[in-house]
């Protein structure tokens, strides 16, 4: 069985303000700064480059700091760089780039992370020093993965560490897979057996409802820091519902795909730069974290040893699953092949083209679909589908 590698984040708060932190915080960002200086005016975006030519001088100022601190600062410094540059192009940027943030790369020579004893050991130039964080329950799951790069994060509710953890799992060869169609406001899967689930998530009337509030709260209160606080705590309560219904949607489609070992998704990492609608609707798409469910989905189906492939999303909706005729709008949402007179939701649709896309991806000799299956297809856009319905209180 070929085997993945599965890398999630995890988020530890140190206790108290570590004594001797504020000077490294502030080392650290002269370093980053004076890294991207050079870059920009030598335009270098290599980081074995931007080494070899500051290390020297480097080491001169800063003797006492842990050699390991310049590496990840070029690391850093170069990613910043190259991102500018990216934006540059764009026309978004201009200037010079600046880090700012109080934000520290760790490598595996600069800390050492005990769960058990709930401590970490961090590289100062005064040496190591003992550092003990808060416990959380999710914490337990990483005891037996890889622990890899790490940040030292300080912002004012604390010091966080947060650390990339890896793992490797297998994955098993899909008999089937299951086709997934996201959109903003349902989920609908195509089932290897013939069936048609749409799963309605309400998640673009929970974002509009967050975003008339704080729309709101910006009108009434121009500035000061009541008006910080209420956009912060609205905005923190939008992020958990959301968090809470994506996580509820990937286990509820990894337990449908577990079956089948395998599940469908649209690429759709280049969708924002596709985005040319009104201005409301822009708005509205751009808020759509699509790309952070599909990774939700990703992480947790290889956990369960399913494969997850990622399929070319162009014309998914608009192609006849059945003939690959083009298909017209035939009322609402609606689809209708003049080819050979299929007619579906134009979800259902969606859903279908990328299942069978997989499939051919996979080398899969996709045989004729079946009359039962486009019946059940018509089913769906007379409202004969189940629907999950995600309350909150």
């Amino acid at each position: 069985m070929p085997s993945e590698t599965i890398k999630l984040t995890a988020k530890f708060k140190l206790k108290g303000t570590p004594e001797g932190l504020d000077g490294l915080f502030q080392t650290y960002r002269e370093i980053v700064n004076f890294l991207i200086t050079h870059a920009f005016e030598n335009n270098v975006t290599s980081f074995y480059r931007l080494k070899k030519e500051t290390y020297k001088s480097l080491r001169k100022e800063y003797p006492e700091l842990p050699s390991h601190y310049l590496y990840t600062g070029c690391q850093m410094a170069t990613a910043i760089f190259k991102s500018f540059r990216k934006r540059r192009k764009k026309g978004k940027a201009n200037g010079k780039p600046v880090f700012k943030k109080e934000v520290i790369m760790l490598d595996d020579h600069l800390f050492k992370l005990d769960l058990e004893n709930k401590t970490v050991k961090l590289s100062t130039p005064r040496g190591r020093i003992q550092l003990e964080f808060y416990p959380a329950k999710y914490h337990e799951r990483f005891k037996d993965w890889k622990i890899g790069q790490a940040w030292l994060v300080r912002t004012p509710k604390g010091t966080f560490l947060n650390v990339a953890f890896s793992r490797e799992v297998e994955v098993k060869e899909p008999k089937a897979f299951v086709g997934v169609d996201l959109n903003e406001n349902n989920v609908t899967l195509s089932l290897p057996n013939g069936e048609f689930l749409q799963i309605i998530t309400h998640e673009r009337e929970i974002r509009t409802s967050y975003f008339v509030k704080r729309r709101r709260i910006q009108r009434k209160i121009r500035t000061g820091k009541k008006r910080k606080e209420l956009l912060e705590k609205y905005g923190r309560r939008e992020k958990n519902r959301l968090n809470d219904l994506y996580h509820k949607l990937a286990n509820k489609i990894i337990e449908l795909a577990e079956k089948y070992g395998g599940i469908a998704l649209e690429d759709l990492t280049e969708i924002r730069e596709s985005i040319r609608y009104s201005a409301e609707l822009n708005g509205r798409l751009h808020r759509w974290s699509f790309r952070k469910f599909q990774s939700l989905i990703e992480y947790k189906a290889k956990l369960k040893s399913v494969m997850v492939v990622f399929v070319n999303p162009a014309h998914t909706s608009s192609l006849c699953p059945v003939c690959g005729g083009k298909l017209s709008p035939n009322g609402g949402r609606v689809l209708k092949c003049l080819n050979c007179g299929f007619e579906a939701d134009r979800d259902v649709v969606g859903s279908w083209n990328i299942r069978l896309r997989a499939l051919k991806m996979w080398g899969v000799t996709v045989p004729p679909e079946s009359p039962t299956m486009k019946m059940r297809a018509g089913k769906v856009i007379r409202n004969d589908v189940y629907k999950l319905y995600t309350s909150y209180g």
